[in-house]
């Protein structure tokens, strides 16, 4: 079914992982941590990390900078997805989405009920594209961010990962927006 085609070269793309915390920082971000080992043994290129509080304008702003970078094709969020009143990581995010992407969500809960069962449904786990630009938004612990980046997203970001992925598609990410424009 799922295989490395590798006769296909591996095309690294530029990732940027953003915390959403009140409490964290750099120095004890496990799940930031987590996510930056895995892009970059994945051999992906770091090209932005920052943490924000559970702050809608906050995560919205940080999010909304890196998909007009375009050295960023990826951005990956971790914290905010729980049903607390400061979990408002979705409630920022979706609204720059032009397109959801539902699958992402439904697998990551069906990785994630074969580790936790039923506590899945207490993240609110989205993905999208905004600006020619792939947004995950993950839960904030570190399991959660190992469990998406290895069942979900290390495939995903690979070329060589067959049938399908997201990089052989990303040139046309924006083809919405060229439309009309004269540069298709």
């Amino acid at each position: 079914m799922n295989r490395i085609d590798e006769s296909r070269p591996f095309i690294p793309v530029g990732i940027a992982v953003l915390t959403v915390s009140d409490t964290r920082t750099l120095a004890d971000d496990r799940s930031g941590d987590t996510l930056v080992a895995r892009i970059t043994e994945a051999g992906h290129v770091l090209k932005g990390r920052a943490i924000v509080p559970d702050d809608k304008k906050q995560i919205a702003a940080q999010v909304k900078a890196w998909t007009q970078d375009d050295a960023i094709d990826v951005v990956i969020t971790t914290g905010g997805t729980g049903f607390t009143g400061r979990d408002v990581t979705p409630e920022a995010i979706e609204p720059l989405f032009e397109k959801r992407m539902d699958g992402f969500s439904e697998v990551f809960h069906r990785i994630s009920y074969d580790k936790i069962g039923t506590s899945t449904i207490q993240s609110r786990a989205t993905g999208g594209v905004a600006n020619a630009t792939y947004i995950f938004v993950l839960p904030g612990s570190p399991g959660a961010c190992k469990d998406a980046w290895d069942g979900i997203l290390k495939p995903q970001l690979d070329y060589r990962h067959m049938p399908c992925n997201f990089i052989e598609i990303l040139p046309r990410l924006d083809e919405h927006l060229k439309r009309g424009t004269g540069k298709a």
